[in-house]
């Protein structure tokens, strides 16, 4: 589509839009035909193990590096045909966020300021209100060089936030960071797209984290985008093409409860593992479960299908491609 008539299309239910975007290397395609849109106010996961073409979407979208093919956009601006306004209206944060060490964390704000034109003036207001936002009041004129890994995650919104862009792309933003500051580093980025409807647009391999705080997530492996979507979408996608296994437990745990597992109708498989039971089958069993335990006299003491969590659904879509090996470096990363 034309950069002309993307810019006409006020009603636009995306800010963000790719339309075939590739990238290749050589022999080496990192980015393969991909199609993404995500809405304004959205926070949107790009999850994949390292390697599989996070950043390389990244860069092309903040129009560092140019398309092999197919374009993107940002608010309707061409991301490569029009770079510097992309810049404008988008904030970055690298998984390595860079500050002048002998600056204090203020002076690295205003800093940030004076280099996007702002009045001297806003800048100072928007130091105090941003720091007092991230919580780094107390740090904020000591030397950058001393702060931990969060302290500088955190300062690093602030900085991205100088601009007040209506677009944040954040790149591995909780690597390394304790599991405090990681929950107080979640609650800032929902904040900023429930509080301030900016768009939040987080590429990672942690999988928990995605799942807590992510409207949608986009699985990409290998430069591909191979499923899209909300994480109960995903989870139905699964299993409408796969097995569903159900986890259960009963009182009395004695052989006759297996036996009525195995009866169940379409059971494939019943297999125990520690003190529960997985029942693979092709279809939901468990109102069938609970009307048969009832009737012989079990009480069952777990119950749960598996498929819901973030972590399970990626393993089942790896299972599918065969990528079991990807599967294992991302879920231990």
């Amino acid at each position: 589509m034309p950069e002309e008539t993307m810019e006409q299309l006020g009603a636009d239910p995306f800010i963000i839009r790719t339309s075939h975007l590739t990238k290749r290397y050589g022999e080496k395609e990192a980015v393969s035909d991909l199609n993404l849109e995500i809405r304004p106010g959205e926070i949107f996961g790009l999850l994949g193990p390292n390697g599989a073409g996070k950043t390389t979407t990244t860069l092309m979208l903040l129009g560092l590096t140019e398309p092999t093919e197919g374009q993107a956009w940002i608010g309707g601006i061409d991301c490569t045909r029009d770079a510097i306004r992309v810049k404008r209206t988008v904030g970055y944060l690298p998984d390595n966020v860079g500050f002048y060490s002998d600056l204090t964390g203020r002076e690295n704000l205003r800093f940030t300021g004076r280099l996007n034109g702002l009045p001297a003036s806003v800048v100072e207001e928007r130091c105090s209100q941003l720091l007092k936002r991230v919580g780094m009041e107390e740090a904020a004129d000591q030397k950058t060089g001393t702060y931990s890994r969060g302290m500088r995650q955190r300062l690093g919104i602030a900085d991205v936030l100088m601009k007040d862009p209506s677009v944040v792309i954040m790149d591995e933003p909780t690597l390394g960071i304790d599991p405090e500051g990681m929950h107080e580093l979640m609650d800032l980025i929902v904040e900023l797209a429930r509080k301030d409807g900016r768009t939040i647009l987080i590429s990672s391999h942690q999988l928990y984290q995605i799942q807590q705080i992510c409207d949608r997530v986009g699985l990409f492996v290998e430069g591909r985008l191979i499923a899209c979507g909300r994480i109960e979408e995903l989870a139905r996608q699964v299993d409408q093409q796969s097995y569903q296994v159900l986890e259960t437990a009963a009182m009395p745990d004695d052989p006759g409860f297996r036996e009525l597992l195995e009866q169940l109708g379409n059971v494939e498989s019943v297999k125990r593992e520690g003190d529960i039971y997985c029942v693979r089958s092709r279809n939901d069993l468990k109102r069938q479960l609970l009307r048969h335990s009832l009737e012989e006299g079990y009480t069952l003491t777990h119950l749960r299908q598996r498929g819901s969590d973030l972590d399970e659904i990626y393993a089942r879509y790896f299972e599918k491609a065969g990528e079991e090996e990807v599967y294992e470096t991302i879920s231990h990363s």
